[in-house]
């Protein structure tokens, strides 16, 4: 059985720093609801997510238990700020200083690792290097040039796991037995429990940015029985998706990772909760953004983006959480699925009628599918065939 591992103080506030960087990318898609705008929140967030995993795995197994590791990690949350700063104009004059940031960032996260794998890091820590460079060049770039340094990140971190899995492979087919330590130890060897609270107590700051969002979107106009009106329905949407994972699927995500071997934990940690997460996480932001947008038209016809923003986002949340549940073979599935369906059949309820029409009609969809499950257990299908597909055994 393994021994108990916390979540730390530092942790949580190291993550309330990461977050502020979604709250930039929420005000960032609010100023631009286009195909533009939300390609470059895609790829900015993408790119921040990859280190915030990476932090997430670190602090796993290499707790910052020490004063050496807790500066360096405060270090690390002081660049992540800068990143954060420098979101709005990432694609433009803040690019360098996001770039220098997120370098940094790189910098401290392998010299973390490397105080408990030595040299054994170089195998991950160079390509994030690479990537960080990457994005500091698009820096002194713009339109094509920038966008094709930025996607050159994202290539070098989706290509990063497979390289290091193919060389624990090679070193397996050599040396069976030193292979499996080093996938252990770097790259599995995860502690469940840490792992699963890690990324909820993220979820939950990030639902916070929703509330919010309904916050700034009311600003300065009188509080009427409509404008609480829209708020509550806001809440009610956001309340449902929080129950969705929280009340049906964290728990169970923790048994599934404690049965699983540690060597293999690696792999599906990364498609559970980076891969599967990054749409979750980006649909909670689009989702706000769409809120902060509407907030204060309740009463009218929403434009285009608006709509989708607020569709989309909810889309987005289920689409990913769909994978996650597919991934640990958690179920059942075809509630979410209809879910996903309807919300976004709610886009011409807002264009065609009314922001808060719109917000009712999620509201509905989203407590409906709660509902619908509630009956149901949140037990796995096929215990266990999910996640061993996942991690080839």
């Amino acid at each position: 059985m393994e021994s108990e591992h916390r979540v730390s103080t530092l942790e949580l506030f190291f993550d309330l720093v990461f977050v502020f960087t979604i709250t930039q990318l929420t005000v960032l898609l609010a100023d631009d609801l286009s195909l533009r705008g939300a390609g470059q929140v895609v790829l900015i967030f993408t790119v921040l997510f990859w280190m915030y995993g990476g932090y997430a795995h670190l602090t796993n197994q290499v707790p910052p238990d020490r004063t050496v590791r807790r500066v360096l990690l405060m270090l690390a949350m002081g660049a992540f700020m800068v990143c954060a700063l420098a979101v709005p104009t990432a694609f433009g004059a803040g690019g360098v200083a996001f770039g220098l940031g997120y370098l940094l960032v790189v910098l401290v996260h392998g010299a973390l690792f490397t105080q408990a794998h030595g040299l054994g890091v170089l195998w991950f820590a160079l390509p994030n290097v690479l990537c960080a460079l990457a994005v500091t060049a698009a820096g002194f770039f713009d339109g094509a040039a920038a966008w094709g340094l930025w996607l050159l990140a994202l290539l070098l971190q989706f290509v990063t796991p497979m390289v290091v899995n193919r060389v624990a492979a090679s070193g397996a087919a050599a040396e069976p037995e030193a292979a499996e330590q080093t996938v252990g130890d770097q790259l599995g060897g995860m502690n469940a429990a840490h792992l699963v609270e890690r990324h909820g107590l993220l979820l939950i700051i990030v639902f916070g940015e929703s509330v919010i969002a309904i916050g700034i979107g009311v600003g300065s106009l009188p509080l009427s029985p409509g404008i609480a009106g829209g708020a509550f329905l806001a809440l009610t949407v956001a309340s449902a998706m929080w129950w969705m994972y929280f009340v049906r699927d964290e728990g169970r995500a923790e048994e599934v990772f404690a049965q699983t071997p540690p060597a293999r934990r690696f792999k599906l940690a990364m498609v559970a909760y980076y891969y599967a997460f990054l749409p979750v996480l980006l649909g909670i932001a689009v989702f706000a953004a769409g809120v902060k947008k509407t907030i204060g038209h309740l009463g009218e016809h929403l434009h285009a983006g608006p709509a989708v923003a607020l569709a989309g986002g909810v889309a987005l949340y289920l689409a990913g959480n769909l994978v996650f549940r597919a991934v640990l073979g958690i179920g059942p599935a075809r509630y979410r699925a209809t879910a996903l369906v309807l919300a976004l059949a709610t886009v011409p309820v807002g264009t065609g009628w009314t922001g808060a029409g719109q917000l009712v009609a999620l509201s509905v969809v989203l407590v409906g599918a709660v509902v619908a499950e509630g009956g149901r257990s949140p037990g796995t299908q096929a215990q266990g065939t999910a996640a061993e597909a996942v991690t080839g055994s």
